[in-house]
Order: C-alpha cells, then sequence, then structure tokens
C-alpha cells in the first residue's frame, strides 16, 4: 500500500523543496560560467604575447624605415623637414618615464603576506612612481601635437613634400602605439585585481616591458629623422 502523505512532506513540496530536486551546485549558476576566482594564466604566456605583439610592431615599424629610405633616394622632390626643438624635450620626458616606471615596478616587488606594513608603503611608492609615469606619457603625447602645431604654422603640411609627410606618419603611429601604452598603465593602476586572471606584479612588468620598447622605438624614430632626413 502507498503511505499517504505527511504534512510536512506537502510543505516541503509546496515550497519546491521536495519532489527530489537536488540543490544547485555552491558557487555555480544556470549561466554556465564558472565561479570566482578563476586559476590564474601563467606569466610565460603572457610574455610570449607581448613578445609576439612587439615582434609585429618591429616589422611594422621597419616597413615604414625602408619605406622612408627607398622614397629619400628616389627623385629630387625631398625637402628635409625642419625637426620643432620640442622634440628634444619630448625625448627626455620619454627617457625620464622610462626610469619612474622601473622605480616603480621595483618598488612593487616583495612577498606583502611578510610584513602586511611594508607592503602597504611599497603599494604607495609605486602608485606615486607609476603615476608619475603616467603623467610623462601623457606630456610626451601633448608635445608631440605641439611640434605638430608648430610645423603647420611653419607651412609643413602632411602633403607638403614626402618628408614632411614621413614625419607626421611616423611620430603619429609611435603615438598611436604609445597611447595604447599609457592604457595599460591606467589598466595596471586601477584593475580590480580580485578578479583578474593574472597579479599586479605580471601586469606591472608586462607595461614596464613594453613601455621600455617603446622609448627605445622613439630614440631610434628620432634619431631617423634628425640625422636621416
Amino acid at each position: 500500500m502507498t503511505r499517504p502523505a505527511t504534512t510536512e512532506e506537502l510543505e516541503l513540496i509546496d515550497h519546491g523543496d521536495g519532489g527530489g530536486v537536488l540543490p544547485p551546485p555552491d558557487g555555480g549558476g544556470d549561466d554556465g560560467r564558472r565561479p570566482w576566482p578563476r586559476p590564474e594564466v601563467s606569466r610565460r604566456a603572457f610574455f610570449t604575447l607581448i613578445q609576439l605583439s612587439l615582434a609585429a610592431i618591429v616589422m611594422f615599424f621597419m616597413s615604414l624605415t625602408s619605406a622612408y629610405i627607398v622614397r629619400k633616394g628616389l627623385g629630387g622632390d625631398w625637402q628635409a623637414t625642419p625637426i620643432p626643438r620640442v622634440l628634444w624635450l619630448n625625448t627626455l620626458l620619454l627617457l625620464a618615464s622610462s626610469l619612474t616606471i622601473e622605480l616603480a615596478r621595483r618598488k612593487h616587488s616583495g612577498d606583502a603576506a611578510a610584513n602586511p606594513l611594508a607592503a602597504e608603503a611599497r603599494n604607495a611608492r609605486f602608485s606615486q612612481w607609476w603615476t608619475i609615469t603616467i603623467a610623462l606619457g601623457l606630456l610626451f603625447l601633448a608635445g608631440q601635437l605641439f611640434a605638430w602645431r608648430q610645423l603647420s604654422a611653419a607651412g609643413m603640411f602632411l602633403d607638403t613634400n614626402p618628408s614632411s609627410s614621413f614625419f607626421y606618419v611616423l611620430t603619429a603611429a609611435h603615438g598611436a602605439h604609445l597611447a595604447g601604452g599609457i592604457f595599460a598603465l591606467f589598466y595596471v593602476a586601477f584593475r580590480n585585481w580580485k578578479r583578474s586572471r593574472i597579479t599586479q606584479e605580471t601586469a606591472a612588468d608586462l607595461a614596464a616591458l613594453y613601455w621600455h620598447f617603446m622609448d627605445g622605438l622613439w630614440l631610434f624614430l628620432f634619431a631617423l629623422l634628425t640625422v636621416g632626413r
């Protein structure tokens, strides 16, 4: 004979707790997403990715450099573009920013669990030097825009002659890539690292590597535009 349902069983069914339905697993949901925190991705994977990206940037600028050299030797319509003096200041700003980002990166290293007070002081110094790096990068971009305005005021535009065209293209391409580096600096400074698959220390190392590369690339382009013009 079938045993009649008791009052308690009927109440469970009425509230949706009966009928043999198992409770949902902890941390899960019906959207298929994995619970946080997700496993971290290895540093090696990120550094491999950034190295491939830098290799692509090198090939891009080498193609522009080759076109610059070939076009310069083709005909007599090449007129050397005057170099705005602000570019010398910009170069110093970018060199200084490589120093500040390296100071910030080194201040961030250390074991936070070993001494929380020391870790808090390191984080404060890291934020200070990192913010200075961002400011120097923004000043560099502002200086590049000022250099363009100086050239346009002197009658040198993108289509004035091949030399001026390459000047605008090379400096604009570098400025766009540097702006991407500034975005990365802001990302490192303001990311919520508790919900990230990469640590802030690794992200800072990657951003510093990219920034040093942008610094070296500008030194090469600046030499090309001054000595090779």
